[in-house]
């Protein structure tokens, strides 16, 4: 690296810190991205509802993706940013290599995490029989006998969604509260069968879901389990510059943005993708760092003129 700032240095190379850079690098402006090789959908199968992708394992998303930045000159390296800070007019980022890296600006899109519930075998299925997301999964799973787990504040939402996809569904109450007359009545009209016995495990065979354990000991056969995790932005070098982390009305934590470009109140540091947005899917995501590389890069251009019609006064009063 010189000592030259970048123009842009982007934290994340998923879909939304790619389209980002993409972006950036398409109009010519230097930057770096930064991945730390943690993608939240690695263990996903493909990539779904994303036109002309479908069914994309996301390794190969990211190939594709990063091959198309390096191509206009964009550069992407793996490394884990650990803290940031803002020196004068650049932003400066710590990594974990224990390099510094400069920027005019930053794209922040590191995604979030999936606080899964803790039960047995869920994480061990997690992307594949153990899912959260009809639009993303909900078709791999059509006609199959599946379950949904009652789990946070979205469940029933779950299950109504689900029911479009197959007709042998279950509703595990588990801890959740237990339903209105209203709700009682809207899962029997779907032919939804309410289970209230607490789960303790999932029963795996040969790597596939089998059934939901029951604490009574019963095992509810089922092919797939629906459940909602816990969604909390990776905000931590966000959170050293300032930038708000709010409580989200469903869970979770997700980055405070002031328009819907994804700038911040923080001056120069632009969010995209999962990392403020709790719901985007991948085509969403993308979405939000094409946006956001194109106002971030407007944002330089202003602030090149400024610095050019600076300089140009000084040369006529010389």
């Amino acid at each position: 690296m010189t000592d030259e700032p970048l123009d842009v240095l982007v934290l994340g190379g998923g879909a939304a810190g790619l389209s980002g850079a993409l972006t950036l690098a398409r109009s010519r402006r230097s930057v770096l991205v930064l991945d730390a090789g943690e993608p939240r959908n690695a263990p996903a199968a493909g990539v779904h509802a994303f036109l002309t992708r479908d069914g994309l394992p996301p390794a190969e998303l990211v190939r594709l993706g990063r091959a198309e930045v390096e191509s206009y000159g964009g550069r992407v390296r793996t490394g884990a940013a650990v803290t940031a800070r803002r020196e004068g007019p650049v932003l400066a980022v710590d990594t974990a290599d224990g390099e510094t890296l400069r920027a005019r600006r930053l794209l922040v899109a590191t995604g979030l995490v999936d606080e899964l519930p803790d039960l047995p075998g869920v994480r061990e299925l997690w992307g594949h029989d153990v899912l959260h997301c009809p639009y993303c999964h909900g078709w791999e799973v059509r006609d199959r006998a599946v379950a949904v787990l009652g789990t946070g504040p979205n469940a029933l939402h779950q299950v109504k969604l689900f029911s479009q996809l197959t007709d042998d569904l279950v509703y595990l109450r588990h801890r959740a509260p237990a339903l209105t007359d209203d709700e009682a009545e809207q899962l029997a009209a779907l032919d939804v069968a309410v289970i209230d016995e607490e789960v303790t495990g999932l029963e795996i065979a040969d790597g596939r879901l089998v059934g939901a354990r029951l604490a009574d000991g019963r095992v509810v056969a089922r092919q797939a389990l629906v459940v909602g995790p816990r969604f909390v932005a990776r905000s931590a070098v966000l959170e050293d510059l300032g930038v708000e982390v709010l409580d989200h009305a469903l869970g979770g934590r997700y980055v405070a943005t002031v328009d819907p470009t994804g700038r911040t109140a923080v001056p120069g540091v632009w969010v995209a993708g999962n990392v403020t947005d709790l719901s985007a899917q991948v085509v969403g995501a993308a979405a939000e760092g094409t946006l956001a590389g194109a106002r971030i890069n407007a944002d330089l251009v202003e602030e090149d003129i400024a610095r050019a019609v600076a300089r140009h006064r000084e040369g006529a009063l010389a």
